[in-house]
């Protein structure tokens, strides 16, 4: 992770911090970044002492989410993602709050995955509110989208906050 992606990850981060729905959460759902996404060590290190910090897995078709207890205590999992180890056959209380990764997002809340559906499929069937984060760069005004993906309830990129705040 060179210096810019660093520095652009911890201002995103700050806005996230700065939601009411983020300093009421105790227990979020999370990600472990892959080196083209918002990067995630900082913010997980930081918060996992003071709230429930759930990262995903992937079990076949479906991803679950598990605690995060630390670095050590990842494994390398499907897609070489780092996941919680371990633990896998335990599953935990629903999130309070989804932070969500993605390769696009939109101004009107949509975002663009990877394609594989396992974000898609969990936030169909998780009420919680959802938090895209990405790069400014990667923020468009319309992405295609399919009928079946639940759009984010706010984006944040390095400037700015897009959905309502309340």
């Amino acid at each position: 992770m060179d210096e810019t992606q660093h520095g652009l990850s911890e201002q995103i981060w700050r806005l996230v911090e700065q939601l009411p729905h983020f300093r009421e959460a105790r227990r979020i759902a999370c990600y472990h970044a892959l080196p083209d996404e918002v990067q995630t060590t900082v913010f997980l290190e930081k918060w996992r002492r003071h709230r429930q910090i759930l990262l995903p897995a992937v079990q076949g078709e479906a991803m679950i989410f598990l605690p995060y207890q630390g670095e050590n205590t990842l494994c390398e999992g499907a897609f070489h993602i780092m996941e919680p180890a371990g633990q896998v056959e335990k599953a935990f209380a629903e999130p309070e709050l989804i932070i969500v990764p993605g390769v696009a997002f939109d101004r009107r809340l949509n975002r663009l995955g990877r394609g594989k559906g396992y974000y898609d499929r969990f936030l169909s069937a998780h009420p919680a509110p959802a938090i895209g984060v990405c790069f400014q760069f990667q923020l468009f005004d319309r992405i295609p989208v399919d009928s079946h993906d639940r759009k984010m309830t706010w984006v944040v990129t390095e400037e700015e906050i897009i959905g309502k705040i309340s």
